[in-house]
């Protein structure tokens, strides 16, 4: 499992470039397009280590002075989601960068209910342990969302 946690002191400047030079290799080694409203809408969705929602995206690239309408940031956001570039938060229809673009990984999230920060834990471990009672039940999983609500150590050390 790794530690997706934004470190303490962390350059946030340097974590967005850091996504999006991972988002252009990506798709330029899959022949896939990274328009500019792509990447600024993998930019807005970065700005924070919160989920983001796609009016909130809208509204940011409207501050921008785009005329962007609801379809064109779904679309963008359904291209970085096929990607892996990003994840939705089924709990709460938005979207979160993935720190591991272009690998095959297990994705659970534990969302502060206080602060709305959000991790992902890739634990292979948590989805063994689904497929396994899943199997013993004879159940086939067509689709895995594992979203966890709590409090983070930050807010409860406040």
């Amino acid at each position: 499992m790794t530690d997706a946690r934004p470190k303490p002191h962390h350059n946030h400047r340097a974590c967005i470039a850091s996504a999006l030079n991972a988002a252009e290799k990506l798709c330029a080694g899959r022949g896939e397009q990274l328009t500019e409203l792509r990447r600024r809408v993998l930019e807005l969705v970065w700005a924070g280590h919160k989920p983001v929602g796609a009016y909130q995206i809208l509204n940011s690239l409207r501050e921008d002075g785009r005329s962007a309408a609801p379809p064109t940031v779904y679309r963008a956001l359904d291209f970085l989601l096929a990607q892996g570039l990003v994840h939705r938060v089924e709990s709460l229809n938005a979207f979160i960068g993935c720190p591991h673009p272009g690998e095959a990984h297990a994705t659970q999230f534990l969302i502060c209910k206080d602060c709305g920060t959000a991790v992902e834990l890739d634990d292979p471990g948590i989805d063994r342990a689904i497929d396994g009672s899943a199997a013993r039940l004879g159940f086939a999983i067509a689709a895995r969302t594992v979203e966890i609500s709590g409090t983070c150590a930050d807010c409860r050390a406040r």
